[in-house]
C-alpha cells in the first residue's frame, strides 16, 4: 500500500472525499431537502430575490422575519463545489423566521461553471455576504447581528469568508457576529490529492488562499463547527483539526459531534430547532 496522504492510499483518500461511499442515502436526502424547501415556500411565501452582483447567478433569496430589527443568517449551500442552488436550501427559513430571524440563501457559480477555479466562487460568497451587511437595515434586519452558516463545501466557503478582511469590502473589520459551519473542509491539501482534483483546478495559490486553517490570525468571530459521527473519516478529521487549531490560536470555537448522523442527515437538521445544527444556530444567534 502506497500512502498518498496521512495513512491513506489513493483509493481510501478518494473514498474519504466521496460522500456517496459513506452516505448511501445521499440522493434521497437531497431530494427531500429540495421538496421540503418547496413546502416551506408554500407555507411562508416566496422569498424576495435580490442582486448582489452583476452576473445573472449573483442573486440571493431573502426570507423576511415577521418583526423588523431581527438578526439575519446568511447561508452558503454545499454540493461538492459543483452543484446546488439557493431555492433547494430554503428549508431552514421557516424555523428561523419562527424563532425571530431573517434568512438568506446565496446563489453563486459552481466550479464547473468557473472552469475548475474555486477563487471566483469564494469571491462571490464574500460579495454576497458583504451586500447583506451593507443592506441589512434597508431589508429591515439588524446590521449588528449578521451571522453566516454553511454546510459541506458551503462550510468551506463560509470558513474562507471567516478569514476575510472585510474592510476591503467597505465594512468594519468584524461585521459578522458568528459562523456555524457544518461538515466542511478547512485545509485543501487532502481534497487536492483526492479525485476531486479531476474537476477542481487546485494550485498552490488556491490551496494556500482558500485553506481557512492556514489563516487563523484573520479570524475575528466565534465559530461553531459541526460534524456527524457517520461522516467520512476525512470530514471528521477536518472539523476536529480546525477546532484544535482555532483553540490553540486563542479563538472562540465550539465543536459539536452529532451522534448517528451522516453528511447529509446532519445538514437536514438545520431546519429543526431541536436538531444539532438548528439548535446550534439558534444558540449562536441567542434565540433560544
Amino acid at each position: 500500500m502506497t500512502k498518498v496522504f496521512l495513512d491513506y492510499d489513493q483509493k481510501a483518500l478518494d473514498d474519504a472525499y466521496d460522500q456517496a461511499v459513506y452516505a448511501p442515502n445521499r440522493d434521497q436526502v437531497l431530494a427531500r431537502l429540495a421538496y421540503t424547501s418547496e413546502l416551506v415556500r408554500k407555507r411562508i411565501g416566496a422569498p424576495e430575490r435580490h442582486r448582489y452582483g452583476s452576473a445573472d447567478i449573483e442573486r440571493l433569496d431573502f426570507y423576511r422575519a415577521k418583526k423588523p430589527g431581527a438578526p439575519i443568517n446568511v447561508f452558503v449551500h454545499g454540493g461538492a463545489w459543483r452543484a446546488g442552488l439557493a431555492r433547494d436550501y430554503g428549508f431552514p427559513a421557516e424555523m428561523l423566521l419562527n424563532a425571530g430571524a431573517n434568512f438568506v440563501a446565496l446563489d453563486f457559480n459552481n466550479v464547473l461553471e468557473t472552469g475548475g477555479d474555486l477563487l471566483p466562487m469564494a469571491e462571490q460568497v464574500r460579495r454576497g455576504i458583504a451586500w447583506v451587511c451593507k443592506n441589512a437595515e434597508r431589508l429591515g434586519a439588524d446590521a449588528r447581528r449578521v451571522y453566516v452558516s454553511g454546510t459541506s463545501s458551503g462550510a468551506h466557503l463560509g470558513g474562507v469568508a471567516a478569514t476575510t478582511d472585510w474592510t476591503k469590502y467597505g465594512l468594519d473589520a468584524d461585521p459578522i457576529k458568528g459562523y456555524a459551519l457544518c461538515s466542511g473542509m478547512y485545509d485543501l491539501r487532502g481534497p487536492r490529492l483526492s479525485k476531486r482534483s479531476a474537476y477542481v483546478k487546485f494550485t498552490d495559490e488556491v490551496e494556500q488562499a482558500l485553506s481557512p486553517q492556514r489563516h487563523l490570525e484573520a479570524i475575528r468571530a466565534p465559530i461553531v463547527l459541526l460534524y456527524g459521527s457517520l461522516e467520512t473519516p476525512e470530514f471528521q478529521r477536518q472539523s476536529a483539526h480546525f477546532a484544535d487549531a482555532l483553540t490553540r490560536a486563542g479563538k472562540i470555537v465550539e465543536i459539536i459531534r452529532a451522534e448517528g448522523y451522516n453528511h447529509f442527515e446532519i445538514a437536514e437538521t438545520f431546519g429543526n430547532p431541536y436538531g444539532p445544527m438548528g439548535r446550534a444556530v439558534l444558540a449562536q444567534t441567542r434565540l433560544l
